[in-house]
């Protein structure tokens, strides 16, 4: 329905509206003008709040508005009204008026008939009744009424049965006990109140006609031990009583257990013990004292209207406050209020205070006797345990100073005393109906008191039980319509109550059924009972103001009213919270800090690009080509990748939604896993190639120094491709999303009563300690294998790879940077400001660092040496591939070298032989011949049989030579 309205309102909320937000005049056809409300009365805008009635002029067709009328009015005319098409309401003709109504009671006549005259239902100004009773019935009042302002003219009569003469009725015994003396002497102005109402009683036609009630009583002095004596007099001793009416809580459980055997109903008026209320214990008990228990829903209600929904409590331990609370706890929880904390104590209250403080109680419930409330509140000022922040609620039947009367037994002042108890609220039950108005004995609750007074024989003030005599008096009244119910009100049918003995269960439980149904106004309010037998009435409720109890309101919990004054006031201005508000603040990254390394990071990027933009720029120069410009390319996109993650590093919720958290996590981890295996991949391949061709056997050498560029390339893009496949991966299986991390409370230096809970936002998932130990592990392998790759090779010389060194120093910064950051990171994690600082810096410099050591060198070089312009030159003269020719030449010169090397080598091993087998000859030769004397010409000396011209060497010794 709402959902309808809606769109039928939706036009006109989205035409062009003029000055104020009110719709232009000139719209009346498409709608009906606003209808103002009638004196003392409203209109019902349906689905529409104030503000928006305030700010339109015109309501759209079909729209319906209803009348309404405050206090004691109804409507006259036309309750809805509808919008019609040509832009008018339905029954414009007839208007619609609050008109103040007469009390409806007046219209109905219990044995008898009302005319009404001179208007309709409802009676309005100027409206006649005429009441008239049924045969044998006679009118007691007024026959005629006239309605005029909402007042009828004369009190309401009724009819009242043709009674039997006084002589002829039958006497109906009561057995009642009254405390006369003792613990609480109520029966001193109790005992009059049922003696003056047994007069009112048997005074009336209506009620028990054929019956006259009479009293039976003794003192009980509210002692168990004497109530027991009497009451075996009354059980004992004729006359038959019909039911007994006990006084205190302890004489009434003691009757009322002994009532059942005796087939007797039991009807108290001033007890409120809770354990009374146990229907399987005491089947037959009835009170018209409320339970102490009353006060709860009158609690609860209270807790509802100012929206506490966590209370605490702390209770004298005896039983009526132990029922009590253990009450209260049950009608809590079926409301939805949840008690937090519940202390209890003997006689020494200080540590259940303490723990009410160090709780954070703040809406506290007290049951416990005047002489303990004073001790409890001197230990409630010590903790200071009172002002604006807290309440609470007393029982309200103390003295009204009872917080200034001396007491030896605490060490506080009347003054700390007034301070502390300042503002708290009590409940009491409501014995005397505060309204105004007729009971059924036809007298006001005033007139009661005046009547009262005038038979006591001492002061009220200085008599037992005045506050509860009202309560006494309706007992009786409430007796004797159950009897006169029972009985048939003296027609023919019903039972004889004078058949009535201590054997007959079918009376009392016609007595049970009729008390039970008892609903009726009497001088202490409405009477009725609830299932367990107890009184419901009203409760009153005060707060303590500037030291004395004020009225602030009225509960019935018959009929669930709550009658508010509004003069409750609040030290704080307002009522309390029930616990201390927490304020959910977020703790965001210093935006000083932040901008701060973005700057740094921006210049970082520029530099970057320069230094890229120089090396592709100088690609032809040799110096730059020996060493591997691509690979020096793919280290400084690496770099500006690296520096852009620290952007989305520094944003949190102050910049961004809750919804675009995912894809700033989304952008740290892959800008960063992406510009490592970029910039660190291209450095680590490097220093990789340098140690294989250098450092290993010579079988490696050969196939190491036959590396293509390419496969350099492909093992950076292996780095990268297992860098995107693990962030894919986890990306998929396991995203990443905003956590919150939530910190400890923190009380704000403004006196307020609420506590900060300090909240960072996260980049997390589910599992992800596990991905991170996947990612760090595989990337501190990397690094470490880094450092000791450059530490092999730093003393390694090689043009292939001309700026390896400056390789190794950059490995050795980016290494050491991450290898600190990473952990200090995670264990700053919860500081956001030393979190963010230490990983962009550590970002900003490993890249700076890199960047200067890798490209700044080979600036200075061009620039101071001129390289570049005469490797224009000589590129110019001899084409492009010149450098690459050179380099083949180069390669096969080395392998032809070391080819000769193994050739020489084996020559010269068998050169040595050769002589070695020479010498040896040469040694045989000279034992078989001896040495003759040189040729003086100076030739070889020649044996005897040799010419002279022939040569010293022989044929065999050139063929050895030449073997």
């Amino acid at each position: 329905m709402l959902l309808l309205l809606l769109l039928l309102l939706a036009p006109l909320f989205l035409r062009p509206l003029g000055a104020g937000g009110a719709q232009a005049p000139n719209a009346t056809s498409e709608g009906c003008q606003i209808i103002h409300p009638p004196w003392e009365g409203g209109i019902r805008y349906r689905g529409l709040t104030r503000d928006q009635v305030k700010a339109i002029n015109f309501l759209p067709v079909d729209y319906e508005i209803e009348y309404v009328c405050r206090g004691e009015r109804e409507v006259v005319g036309p309750k809805v009204r509808k919008c019609l098409a040509n832009g008018s309401w339905t029954d414009m003709d007839t208007p619609s008026r609050c008109v103040r109504i007469c009390s409806k009671s007046y219209l109905t006549l219990e044995n008898g008939k009302v005319f009404l005259t001179g208007g309709d239902l409802p009676a309005l100004d100027g409206a006649r009744v005429d009441f008239r009773c049924d045969p044998d019935f006679h009118l007691v009042g007024s026959s005629r009424s006239i309605c005029s302002q909402g007042q009828w003219s004369t009190p309401k009569p009724h009819c009242q049965v043709n009674r039997t003469p006084h002589s002829e009725r039958r006497a109906v015994y009561i057995g009642a006990l009254f405390p006369m003396s003792g613990g609480w002497p109520g029966g001193q102005a109790c005992q009059p109140a049922v003696e003056m109402a047994l007069e009112d009683v048997n005074s009336r036609r209506d009620i028990l006609p054929d019956y006259e009630l009479k009293l039976i009583h003794h003192d009980s002095k509210c002692d168990p031990g004497q109530a027991t004596k009497y009451l075996y007099e009354l059980l004992y001793n004729d006359p038959i009583k019909i039911i007994l009416m006990p006084g205190c809580s302890s004489v009434s459980t003691l009757v009322a257990e002994a009532a059942r055997m005796w087939n007797l109903i039991v009807l108290s008026y001033g007890s409120s013990s809770p354990a009374l209320s146990n229907r399987q214990r005491f089947p037959t008990f009835f009170r018209t004292h409320p339970s102490a228990t009353l006060h709860n829903p009158t609690r609860v209600k209270l807790f509802e209207k100012w929206g506490w929904k966590k209370i605490a409590t702390i209770q004298q331990t005896t039983e009526v406050f132990t029922s009590t609370l253990d009450d209260l706890e049950e009608r809590v929880k079926e409301a939805g209020i949840e008690i937090t904390f519940r202390q209890s104590f003997f006689s020494d209250p200080a540590v259940p205070v303490k723990n009410l403080k160090r709780q954070d109680a703040r809406i506290i419930v007290g049951l416990f006797y005047e002489t303990e409330a004073r001790k409890v509140f001197c230990e409630v000022y010590k903790e200071r345990l009172f002002g604006k922040k807290y309440v609470w609620f007393l029982i309200g039947w103390y003295a009204d100073n009872w917080f200034k009367t001396y007491d030896p037994s605490i060490n506080c002042t009347v003054d700390e005393m007034t301070e502390a108890v300042e503002g708290h609220i009590t409940t009491e039950i409501v014995m005397l109906n505060p309204a105004n108005t007729r009971s059924i004995s036809n007298m006001t609750s005033q007139e009661f008191v005046e009547k009262l007074t005038k038979r006591l024989k001492r002061h009220p003030e200085e008599t037992g039980g005045f506050q509860e005599a009202p309560l006494a008096y309706d007992a009786i009244w409430a007796l004797a319509l159950a009897l006169n119910k029972t009985s048939g009100g003296g027609g023919r049918s019903g039972v004889r109550l004078e058949d009535f003995n201590y054997n007959n269960q079918t009376i009392t439980d016609q007595i049970y059924r009729a008390m039970n149904s008892s609903s009726f106004e009497g001088v202490s309010g409405h009477v009725v009972f609830d299932a367990s037998g107890s009184r419901m009435a009203w409760t009153l409720i005060e707060q303590l103001q500037g030291g004395s109890y004020k009225k602030i309101g009225y509960y019935d919990s018959t009929k669930d009213d709550l009658s508010w004054s509004k003069t409750d006031k609040w030290i704080g201005g307002s009522p309390p919270a029930d616990q201390t508000m927490v304020i959910k603040t977020f703790r965001f990254l210093s935006q000083k800090l932040f901008i701060s390394v973005s700057v740094l990071s921006s210049l970082g990027i520029v530099l970057a690009v320069v230094c890229l933009s120089f090396n592709i720029y100088n690609s032809h120069v040799r110096y730059i080509q020996n060493s591997q410009p691509n690979l020096n390319n793919l280290t400084a996109v690496g770099c500006s990748l690296a520096l852009a993650a620290v952007f989305p590093l520094g944003l949190d919720g102050y910049h961004i939604g809750r919804s675009q958290f995912p894809f700033v996590c989304q952008a740290r981890l892959w800008l960063l896993g992406l510009g490592f295996s970029l910039g660190y991949g291209s450095m680590f391949t490097k220093i990789w190639w340098v140690h294989t061709v250098f450092t290993k056997k010579e079988e490696k050498k050969e196939w190491r120094k036959t590396l293509e560029p390419w496969k350099l390339y492909a093992t950076v893009g292996l780095l990268v491709g297992m860098d995107v496949l693990t962030l894919a991966i986890w990306q998929i299986v396991d995203p990443l999303h905003q956590t919150i991390e939530t910190f400890a409370k923190e009380e704000p230096k403004e006196d307020i009563d609420v506590s900060i809970l300090p909240q960072l936002e996260h980049c997390s998932s589910k599992k992800m300690n596990t991905w991170l130990g996947i990612f760090y592990g595989y990337k501190g392998l990397l690094l470490l294998l880094g450092i000791f790759l450059a530490y092999e090779t730093k003393s390694v010389s090689t043009e292939k790879i001309n700026d390896h060194r400056a390789v190794g120093m950059a490995i050795y910064n980016v290494a050491v940077l991450c290898l600190i950051t990473a952990p200090v990171t995670m264990i700053l994690s919860s500081q956001q400001d030393a979190a963010f600082a230490f990983a962009s810096l550590a970002i900003v410099f490993s890249s700076y660092i890199t960047l200067v050591v890798l490209f700044v060198p080979k600036m200075r070089r061009l620039v101071t040496r001129g390289e570049w312009q005469s490797e224009t030159q000589d590129t110019m003269k001899t084409g492009s591939s010149t450098n690459n020719n050179e380099e083949e030449k180069s390669r096969l010169l080395e392998k032809e070298n070391r080819e000769l090397e193994k050739i020489i080598a084996e020559k010269e091993e068998r050169v040595s032989e050769l002589r070695h087998q020479l010498q040896s000859r040469q040694q045989l030769r000279s034992r078989r011949h001896p040495p003759t004397p040189p040729d003086p010409s100076g030739g070889l000396p020649r044996g005897p049989s040799e010419p002279p011209d022939r040569l010293s060497c022989d044929g065999s010794r050139v063929h050895l030579l030449y073997k």
